[in-house]
């Protein structure tokens, strides 16, 4: 397992590591019903002033622990080892944006509640992803193009005029966040026809993009005080990153040439 990825030993030392801490602060949290070295571990924030260490809440944090744990490993183990394929210029630059859009997701959900800018740089970055996706993917694709534009491009411009206090115009936010999840919806229809990515990498696109739907009925039931909820929305994150990392490190793997099955399933899928 150790020798399939580039920089396995390099995450399953610090998911080893992240494990570990996680298994003390829920030892913790069971003696002495301290959840805080545990809820910052996990939520990255202190623990809010009220919630008890209930069964429920031990159930929420550590499942968020264990999605980081998941998630650490996925991204840190890096591509399939092996010398890399022949890659121009688009491709590599690709793949530095999607390694930045991991780390600023992973900012935005830490640091949301405290810093405003990290919406702004989380936006900008998946902006910029969107463009050099179009590039990478080939062909003319202007409904992907204008969707991730309005969608990422959008809520950029409004994250900068938040920051300087001007008004934004209602259901502006609704309309981008419907425009970024057609823009995910097509990319990940576009890479399931393109043996460049995995589909592996698909299904946890797929996961990341429908995965906010089951968790806002997941928290339902959960109070709006005393309860851990929020710690649902580290798998959400976690699902967005691993799609993103790993669509970087499968653009890294050796290249292979489309089979005629598979070009004639991608000519069929998208005709233009």
């Amino acid at each position: 397992m150790l020798r399939r990825h580039r920089s396995a030993l390099l995450a399953l030392l610090v998911t080893g590591l992240y494990g570990a801490a996680l298994t003390v602060a829920t030892v913790v949290a069971l003696i002495s019903g301290d959840l805080g070295p545990l809820w910052w571990l996990t939520l990255f924030a202190t623990a809010t002033e009220g919630v008890a260490a209930t069964g429920q809440n031990l159930l929420l944090l550590v499942l968020a622990g264990l999605s980081w744990a998941w998630g650490i490993w996925q991204i840190l183990r890096g591509p399939l080892a092996g010398p890399p394929s022949q890659q121009d210029r688009n491709i590599l630059w690709l793949r530095v944006a999607l390694y930045v859009a991991t780390a600023t997701t992973w900012l935005l959900h830490v640091t949301a509640s405290t810093w405003a800018d990290a919406t702004v740089i989380d936006s900008a970055a998946m902006w910029v992803v969107v463009l050099l996706f179009m590039r990478v993917l080939g062909r003319d694709r202007q409904y992907m193009r204008g969707a991730g534009v309005l969608g990422y491009g959008g809520f950029t411009i409004i994250g900068v005029l938040d920051l300087v206090g001007w008004p934004v115009l209602d259901g502006a936010e609704l309309i981008c966040g419907l425009a970024g999840l057609a823009w995910t919806a097509l990319v990940l229809r576009a890479q399931g026809y393109d043996d460049r990515w995995g589909m592996a990498t698909v299904a946890y696109g797929i996961a990341a993009l429908v995965a906010p739907i089951f968790l806002v009925l997941a928290a339902l039931p959960f109070p709006d005080e005393g309860s851990a909820v929020e710690a649902l929305g580290v798998v959400s994150s976690v699902l967005i990153m691993i799609w993103l990392a790993r669509s970087a490190h499968d653009l890294a793997a050796p290249r292979h040439q489309p089979t005629a099955q598979t070009t004639e399933r991608m000519r069929k899928a998208d005709p233009g």
